[in-house]
């Protein structure tokens, strides 16, 4: 099939069905790897409570395929993608996947979403040696030393929630409690910051579990807010965060809260507005706001010069995502023309130093380049505005 041919069909059955055209299966009848062509499957949330964070991600990959395949692409291939949407539901992550792998359309994967998720694909991976890039996961209990297959670009969230808790006890903060997502995503870090807090010995406020789909926002606030916690630790990301932390802002304005790099999604933190105050977020990426950024001008360069959404040019889920799109290309590049999946996981494993000028990413015994060094703290004064 002609690229020209495949966009006109991809547009058809966009507008027959009223979603995007890279929400639908790309090229699924076509082969996963040819002479001309490489496909990369892609299961993430395009709906659900993480769902804008997937569509922006998945805009970042795009336009760093988009720009390496006006250039001819990898070792002459273009750079396709299936992707399918599992609105952050493990199971379908898993059954996305599988169903790719049975239908032999993808050659390899990137950015699964999702602790759980990436968890539940991690089994078939390594099966079947499909090298995967940049899961969207911080979590230390997939960081398995048998994992040959899976390229984390995190660090882990173990290493932030070293990070915030240092900080907060530097503050002079007591009594801390923690608000966590009750899915493993947040039990595993419940845990993290569990055992930060005790080796410092900080007093505790308390553990609350925050449903998935944040209903129990409002409620869960006003339990907090009763116990009079000198700062509140977020081990949470999405739509439920934001239902837990404006409704804790009308309780307690003064008090701080603190979460993880993935805690405020982009598209979240205009629905925080004045709630933002008294924020502090932990960054393991460059700011996607800051032009004094050599990498993040990188970024914002390629989105506009392939027609991305004007509106994803300042999100850090983009970013990411264009990251990790740059990861897999270095992996393609390094693995040579005779592509095989085992060549990819070697040109993988074989980054010691990809620099974007103020960034450099890469693996040095599969472990992520950027560790502890790239973490620092971002706070927040209202709607957003970031003040150090």
């Amino acid at each position: 099939m002609s690229r020209r041919h495949f966009l006109l069909r991809a547009t058809q059955v966009a507008a027959a069905t009223g979603l995007p055209a890279w929400a639908h299966t790309a090229i699924a009848a076509e082969e996963a790897l040819t002479a001309k062509s490489v496909t990369l499957g892609c299961s993430i949330a395009l709906t659900g409570p993480l769902g804008q964070a997937g569509i922006e991600q998945l805009a970042g990959m795009k336009a760093a395929f988009a720009e390496v395949n006006a250039a001819g692409g990898v070792h002459g291939r273009e750079i396709r993608m299936e992707v399918k949407d599992d609105a952050y539901v493990a199971a379908r992550t898993l059954k996305n996947v599988t169903d790719m792998v049975d239908a032999q359309s993808v050659f390899a994967l990137i950015s699964p979403l999702g602790t759980a998720n990436t968890a539940s694909i991690l089994p078939l991976v390594e099966s079947k040696g499909i090298p995967t890039v940049g899961p969207v996961t911080g979590a230390t209990s997939l960081r398995a030393a048998g994992n040959r297959h899976v390229f984390f670009l995190r660090p882990t969230y173990r290493e932030e929630t070293q990070r915030l808790v240092k900080q907060i006890v530097d503050m002079g903060l007591k009594r801390i409690a923690v608000v966590y997502l009750d899915n493993p995503f947040g039990k595993e870090v419940l845990k993290d910051m569990s055992a930060a807090l005790d080796e410092i010995k900080v007093e505790r406020g308390g553990e609350f579990a925050l449903a998935v789909d944040g209903k129990n926002g409002a409620e869960l606030a006003d339990k907090v807010a009763a116990e009079r916690p000198g700062a509140v630790l977020l081990a949470t990301t999405g739509t439920a965060n934001t239902a837990f932390v404006q409704a804790f802002r009308a309780k307690a304005q003064g008090v701080p809260l603190a979460g993880l790099s993935v805690t405020v999604i982009a598209s979240e933190m205009p629905k925080l507005a004045a709630s933002t105050r008294g924020l502090a977020l932990v960054q393991v990426f460059p700011d996607a706001n800051s032009q004094k950024s050599v990498a993040v001008r990188k970024f914002q360069t390629t989105m506009k010069a392939v027609g991305a959404n004007a509106a994803f040019l300042n999100s850090g889920s983009a970013l990411e995502g264009w990251f990790n799109g740059q990861i897999m290309i270095e992996g393609l590049k390094n693995a040579g023309k005779d592509l095989t999946r085992d060549r990819l996981r070697a040109g993988l494993a074989g980054i010691r130093a990809l620099s974007f000028g103020d960034f450099n990413v890469g693996f040095g015994n599969k472990a992520p380049y950027i560790g502890s060094d790239a973490i620092y703290l971002a706070v927040y004064a209202e709607n957003g505005r970031r003040i150090s």
